[in-house]
């Protein structure tokens, strides 16, 4: 991973040919970025790098020079390894299910949200009782300390003592989308496939063949269902919206947040939620560098003499599991375009974070 302080750093590649940005200046043609630049700022250089990256046809390798920025699990160290979703049944009879979400918080410290019942999505739900802790990982292990219990995660379990006596363990699981890699039914329209950035403005593909964040499609929509995948960085020292911020944009209007999320509460500004407007029914977000799903059955608002008589209205389904049920949008959220009865593009934020996309399509109703 390359260094530059706080800047980040965009690499371009045409066919074997790597162009490097100069070394003596901060900014060569929007390709470096000071990572503390204010927002409105950070969304005009980005826009004219990925513009300039665009128009000359060149294949994009995006690596973020902020410290500890990992786009690849295997080079992502200890941490990473260690953080994730557990699942067992603990208690003096090993017949009371729970489940830990570890969340990797940088330099060997972590927190765990340890869940009764399960896993969200998988016998938890908000409101059921959850308790939290930090630890620091010393000698292989890290130890969890609530205030009945000791949790000591080694070896990929987490081993449970409840006053002196062992309660049972929860072994580290991975979890994937049922929606995962779905092949777009019979008259979809494909947005991506991994071949081609042309049904996008400012569409720029990775070197894995993936598409990079703040591009909108060519293709106008109002009603209709869109499958997308996407993939957050795995930033532990980051934190809030610094932590793999992006977010797609129903019709350029209606903001579900991109965010890794993993662990944390499930707010209107993290993962999947819609930006001021609904936080989701539970925090379905999986840890970073795993591809996630959304699924969107979307209902345009309705106008009649150029006024809104009905607002828009979506499902969302997050890793499968819904987490908007036929929610009204009462009014479009910030960073794009307003409402108004015009068809409009899906709109993939870029602000500045390594999120990318896959398998995009979308059915028109």
């Amino acid at each position: 991973m390359e260094r530059a302080g706080r800047f980040a750093l965009i690499q371009i590649q045409r066919g074997a040919d790597l162009l490097s940005p100069l070394a003596d200046i901060d900014y060569d043609v929007g390709l470096i970025f000071d990572l503390q630049q204010p927002l409105d700022i950070w969304r005009t250089t980005m826009k004219l790098a990925f513009g300039f990256i665009a128009a000359m046809g060149l294949m994009v390798s995006v690596a973020l020079a902020a410290d500890d920025t990992f786009l690849d699990p295997a080079k992502a160290g200890d941490d990473y390894q260690i953080q994730g979703e557990y699942l067992g049944k603990l208690g003096p009879e090993n017949d009371q299910r729970w489940g830990a979400q570890v969340i990797a918080l940088g330099d060997g410290t972590f927190r765990m949200v340890a869940l009764e019942g399960g896993l969200p999505g998988d016998g938890w739900s908000r409101g059921d009782e959850q308790k939290t802790a930090d630890g620091k990982l010393v000698n292989g292990e890290v130890e969890f300390k609530t205030d009945d219990a000791v949790s000591v995660l080694r070896d990929g379990a987490i081993y449970v003592t409840h006053e002196g006596q062992d309660v049972g363990a929860m072994k580290k699981v991975t979890r994937e989308s049922p929606t995962l890699g779905i092949k777009p039914p019979s008259g979809a329209t494909i947005l991506f496939d991994g071949k081609t950035a042309d049904n996008f403005v400012r569409g720029a593909i990775t070197e894995e063949k993936l598409l990079a964040a703040n591009c909108e499609s060519k293709l106008k929509l109002g009603d209709h269902r869109l499958h997308i995948e996407f993939r957050t960085p795995f930033k532990p020292k980051a934190r809030g919206q610094g932590r793999g911020n992006s977010g797609v944009y129903i019709q350029s209007r209606y903001e579900c947040q991109v965010l890794d999320s993993f662990g944390l509460d499930g707010k209107d500004n993290e993962c999947g939620g819609i930006y001021q407007i609904s936080k989701p029914d539970v925090n379905m977000c999986f840890p970073p560098l795993t591809w996630q799903t959304y699924d969107m059955d979307f209902r345009a608002a309705r106008y009649k003499d150029g006024k809104k008589v009905e607002n828009a209205r979506v499902t969302i389904k997050h890793n499968g599991f819904v987490i908007h049920e036929n929610i009204e949008l009462p009014h479009h959220t910030p960073g794009k375009i307003g409402e108004g009865p015009d068809d409009a593009p899906v709109y993939l934020q870029g602000h500045g974070n390594p999120v990318v996309f896959q398998n995009i399509w979308v059915v028109k109703k």
